[in-house]
């Protein structure tokens, strides 16, 4: 069964200026990339170190390089969408010089913890901010697109999600999070966390388990988390970052399985990161009276930087008035965060012990 499956982000009828604050390898991978072949205007950009934010200017042709966020702030055009993308440690202060009412797209995750996390929500809403978390897994056109099976009722009931991560991830180009104290769920898994929520909903708990590898100084590298949704929705997330046998065995993709059919789609930009390899979409519509048939669907774009497109999209959408939802909402993602928080306390305090059992 051939569909023609619609997975591309609608884009704002308006036109709003943004103002990016920081000038990190992400804003030159994926941001500015991604709006340049949306076609959204990017005003100005303003970092701590200026000479970073000129460089990138320079190689964007962004007009404007300011001194400072209050400059920014002061010289801003009207309709203005600020685009946060420096660290977690940082958010609060930023958003403190950020005008009343902004709209604003803040970098995952929502603060280094959930304490954190919360101390962000109020603010956004005492200054009654438009803000949406950069989430952008869930507009990768892999997931768009089985999205838009899945809604139209395709596969059926939905009944099992699977994430499976099994690479090499070369976390030193990444000198500021490999360092942290909760490295592999706060900054990988937690896109899986999140983008199950945004398929499931809340789940009612969950059982996890994040390990370090024994011959490397990481806080974290490996991870499950189970996801309880009752007795007959399945969701599991399995990541392994420390596979450094060759990409024979290595894996990354998203699985959903239904009732009626399946959807698998390979993450291929996880395979030798930064790299990357081609991302593969199949579905599978069971039809009576026929074998199961996988489909393969060649999609535009991938998670980077395509997926950029969608966050920014619909928060500029919800801003002028088009998108009525705003998905990754402060409001939506503090629930990702409660799930993160919830699988450390859970990996923690480990499990039922079995020596209680035999007594």
């Amino acid at each position: 069964m051939s569909i023609d499956i619609k997975y591309k982000p609608e884009l704002p009828v308006t036109e709003q200026p943004i103002i990016i604050i920081g000038a990190g390898g992400i804003v030159t991978d994926a941001h500015l990339p991604a709006y340049k072949i949306a076609g959204f205007k990017v005003h100005g950009i303003v970092n701590r170190t200026k000479e970073r934010a000129e460089k990138v200017a320079g190689h964007f042709d962004i007009p404007n390089v300011y001194n400072s966020v209050a400059e920014a702030v002061a010289l801003a055009p009207a309709n203005v969408v600020y685009d946060l993308t420096i660290m977690p440690e940082q958010y609060i202060e930023t958003l403190k010089q950020l005008p009343n009412g902004s709209a604003v797209l803040i970098q995952k995750p929502m603060g280094d913890d959930f304490n954190q996390a919360k101390e962000i929500l109020a603010l956004c809403r005492e200054k009654d901010f438009k803000a949406a978390i950069n989430f952008q897994l869930r507009y990768a056109p892999f997931v768009s697109a089985a999205k838009y099976l899945i809604d139209a009722g395709l596969i059926g009931e939905l009944y099992d999600m699977e994430v499976r991560v099994t690479i090499k991830t070369p976390w030193e180009i990444f000198p500021y999070v490999i360092i942290h104290p909760r490295l592999e769920i706060q900054y990988h898994s937690i896109h899986y966390v999140d983008l199950i929520r945004s398929f499931l909903g809340n789940p009612e708990s969950v059982l996890a388990k994040t390990l370090k590898h024994p011959a490397k100084s990481l806080s974290s590298s490996r991870s499950t988390i189970l996801f309880d949704y009752g007795d007959t929705l399945h969701a599991v997330i399995n990541t392994n970052h420390d596979h450094d046998f060759g990409s024979n065995h290595q894996e990354s993709y998203i699985k959903w399985e239904g009732t009626k059919g399946a959807i698998v789609a390979k993450i291929g930009l996880l395979m030798d990161y930064p790299h990357g390899v081609p991302d593969v979409f199949e579905y599978c519509i069971l039809e009576e009276g026929k074998s199961p048939e996988w489909q393969i669907v060649k999609l535009d774009g991938s998670w980077f930087p395509e997926a950029f497109i969608g966050t920014m999209s619909n928060l500029m959408r919800y801003n002028e008035g088009s998108d009525k939802v705003l998905n990754t909402s402060v409001e939506d993602v503090i629930n990702t965060m409660a799930v993160v928080e919830s699988a450390y306390q859970s990996s923690d305090k480990g499990g039922v012990k079995v020596s209680e059992q035999l007594m």
